[in-house]
């Protein structure tokens, strides 16, 4: 009984998987500039067993997506995220579904010591990457820059669009060091404390820490980062690797 406990406290607590592990820094493409994004996500060592019944099992799954994205104007962009997919420990290759996101932002935060904005996504899900057909991510962003640190948190909602009830607290934060106008390295944080209610207990919750270095040039940028986790309802290890594109 103990066991089936914990499991329904860490499937409260996290979600099982994630496309896109990543802190937003409220910049935009300019308008009519079009991007590109490729998201993938590798767990060597994870939970073995779903969040929830049904669930993709997070051990030794890769998960990935396309990020599509174009600047509308200097406080706005659009996007769009298909198709999520995994390839499971199992070897099943899975269409997990799609996103679409509207992010406004204060105008030129690359050019800004303090910057903000909002992103607002809505999601269409397979039932087994997520318990419910539609759900939702409104993420606020807070940074500032201090000589070459960047300092960013995104304190975002998460919701299965059931209630207030329903809410997931998931904040994602990052502290950078700019080696150049290329390089750069960093700590982030990525936690999901549970429904905001509620917050689930700290073994339960997903709590991960990744290095990450980043290079911004041509002909791709590239982020890269090595995560591990600290609880019971977070995964052991995993690794991320965005490439991006501009048009």
């Amino acid at each position: 009984m103990a066991g089936c406990a914990a499991a329904v406290l860490v499937g409260a607590a996290a979600h099982a998987q994630t496309d896109e592990i990543q802190v937003y820094d409220a910049e935009i493409n300019p308008p009519g500039q079009f991007s590109l994004q490729l998201h993938n996500n590798y767990t060597p060592i994870g939970r073995k067993e779903p969040d929830f019944p049904g669930g993709i099992v997070p051990n030794h799954t890769l998960n990935g997506v396309p990020e599509w994205a174009l600047g509308i104007t200097d406080w706005l962009e659009l996007g769009a995220y298909a198709p999520l997919y995994s390839w499971t420990g199992a070897g099943h290759v899975l269409i997990d579904g799609a996103k679409l996101r509207a992010e406004f932002v204060a105008p030129h935060a690359a050019e800004r010591s303090f910057f903000y904005g909002v992103n607002f996504e809505l999601s269409f899900n397979a039932r087994y990457w997520e318990p419910t057909h539609n759900s939702g991510e409104i993420r606020p962003i807070i940074g500032g820059r201090i000589g070459p640190v960047d300092l960013i948190l995104d304190p975002i909602l998460d919701t299965s669009f059931q209630g207030l009830g329903s809410l997931h607290f998931s904040p994602a934060a990052r502290a950078a060091y700019n080696i150049s106008e290329t390089w750069a390295v960093a700590l982030e944080h990525y936690a999901d404390f549970g429904r905001l209610s509620h917050f689930a207990p700290l073994y339960a919750q997903q709590q991960l820490l990744f290095a990450v270095v980043d290079y911004k040039g041509g002909p791709a940028s590239v982020e890269f980062g090595i995560g591990h986790g600290f609880t019971a309802g977070s995964d052991s290890l995993i690794m991320k690797l965005i490439l991006a594109f501009d048009f």
